[in-house]
Formats: structure tokens, C-alpha cells, sequence
């Protein structure tokens, strides 16, 4: 069995993505965020934001680049490097 199927958590970011996407005003649904990644070529239906919000999904280093684009913030703060 591979080592990282053990782990509960799969990501960093999914509780900032969460957190910008909840600060934006008008709120940002996770279906909005979907529509937002579609717009920059980046496929995440909203349940794998949902999963994603969880740590119950990876994130590619691509989508990371979109979310931030998508959410308004850096990618140094969507992995907690900045306040």
C-alpha cells in the first residue's frame, strides 16, 4: 500500500482556499469557483472543491496557480507563507 493513501490530510491549501473564498465579497460558492477555474482552463467540479476544502484531495501545482488567480490571493499565501 502506498504511504500517502495512510495520510488524513492530502493538502495544505484547502483550508485558505476555503478561507479566500469565503472573504470575497460577494461571497464565492464553491460552484462559482468552479465557474472561475473553468474561465481560466483549469477543470475542478465543485465536488472536488468540496474534497479539496477537506484535505481530501490533492492539489496539482497548476490548480494551485489557478485557485490563487481565481480566489484573488498568492500562491505564498494560499501555503500559509504568508498572513
Amino acid at each position: 500500500m502506498k504511504k500517502t493513501r495512510q495520510l488524513k490530510y492530502k493538502n495544505v491549501v484547502g483550508p485558505r482556499v476555503r478561507l479566500a473564498r469565503e472573504k470575497l465579497r460577494p461571497l464565492v460558492s464553491q460552484e462559482d469557483l468552479s465557474g472561475r477555474l473553468a474561465a481560466l482552463r483549469v477543470r475542478i467540479t465543485q465536488e472536488s472543491i468540496s474534497k479539496l476544502e477537506t484535505g481530501q484531495r490533492y492539489v496539482m501545482d497548476y490548480e494551485a496557480i489557478a485557485l490563487a488567480k481565481a480566489l484573488k490571493v498568492s500562491v505564498a499565501w494560499l501555503f500559509g507563507e504568508e498572513r
